[in-house]
């Protein structure tokens, strides 16, 4: 009897891994695209196994963070891993894995990244919650993020106005000439955040303070305003105060628990003996019919957001599609040893 020996079947053919440096995600990334593209993964429902909450490690003075996500809405899956060193240097690696084949598909610088995909975010909150027509925007912080906000929202609605406080007046004043210089409006350093908020639109929380004491009150708030929230997002960090959850009447969250459990403003507020719960909403069902409803009935709506693994992936397989597609995009001489499951 002849006996055919059969060849085992091959390893299913891998493109090599790629590198996408911060200064190719920079030439790439575009506000609309971003902004659509957030969306379009916040809009489909998703699971927390999909979405999982984010990990920190803390050693003796460093710390590292991990966010992952597998967003149904993209080709690949990932996680972004970022720490603080004792020297307080901080890089950000994004690595992004086929949906289809597990295979690693490349690396990410997300510096730029996380940047973006905050503001992106916000932004796309603003367009669904805030109220449609002219705006005056006015951010507290003049730092990354805060330059990243104002741009962001500037796509989503047409801004008249721009005021900025920050601590330090050159800072502020720098941003100022930035932004008007960029948006073609008029941008004012304010001499304090109350001047800055008042009869404003839209307010960006943007800067803790030092100390990690409230930056944003609530008495300074006015029916119509549109509250984003960012910069505290672990639980000894602090940027609004506890009379702004008091004072807003919906809260809509990139990541409902974490913000509810894991943030410092709103642990500080739970202390304080603030109800929250009812007016809590995350930003996926923001989005359904039943939060268009919401949102028209609120008198003082805020966005409060943590960041979320979904949100850097997402923005980091734009940046990595487009830079592919530009040849801006580094083929590593790499590959990795592939387990059968």
């Amino acid at each position: 009897m002849n006996v055919r020996l059969v060849s085992p079947l091959p390893e299913p053919a891998v493109q090599l891994p790629r590198f996408v440096s911060g200064e190719a995600t920079q030439k790439v990334l575009a506000w609309p695209e971003m902004i659509a593209h957030l969306r379009d993964a916040y809009t489909v429902p998703h699971t927390h196994a999909a979405h999982p909450r984010r990990v920190v490690t803390r050693g003796e003075g460093t710390w590292m963070r991990t966010l992952c996500a597998a967003p149904s809405t993209s080709r690949y899956m990932g996680a972004k891993l970022f720490g603080a060193g004792r020297q307080k240097g901080v890089h950000y690696l994004i690595v992004l894995f086929d949906q289809e084949t597990g295979a690693v598909a490349g690396f990410v610088d997300g510096n730029y990244v996380t940047a973006c995909r905050t503001g992106a975010t916000s932004a796309m909150a603003v367009d669904r919650i805030a109220p449609q027509g002219d705006a005056v925007l006015s951010v507290l912080g003049s730092g990354t993020e805060a330059l990243s906000h104002t741009r962001a929202i500037s796509h989503v609605r047409k801004l008249t106005e721009v005021r900025v406080f920050s601590t330090t007046p050159e800072r502020r004043k720098a941003f100022a000439t930035k932004m008007q210089n960029e948006l073609g409006i008029p941008c004012t350093a304010a001499a304090s955040a109350e001047a800055a908020v008042k009869g404003s639109t839209i307010v960006v929380a943007a800067a803790r303070s030092h100390g990690e004491k409230p930056i944003l009150f609530g008495d300074w708030l006015e029916p119509g305003m549109l509250v984003v929230s960012i910069g505290s997002t672990v639980q000894d960090q602090r940027e609004i105060d506890v009379s702004v959850v008091k004072a807003c009447d919906l809260i809509v969250c990139d990541a409902l628990e974490e913000v509810i459990e894991e943030t410092g403003d709103m642990i500080a507020a739970m202390s304080a003996g603030v109800c929250f719960g009812h007016k809590m909403m995350s930003l996926t069902d923001a989005l359904g019919k039943e939060g268009e409803k919401r949102i028209r009935q609120a008198r003082l709506p805020m966005f409060k957001s943590v960041g979320a693994g979904v949100q850097d992936i997402s923005i980091a397989e734009l940046a990595f599609t487009k830079a592919v597609e530009q040849g801006l995009a580094t083929d590593l001489p790499i590959s990795f040893m592939r387990k059968s499951l």
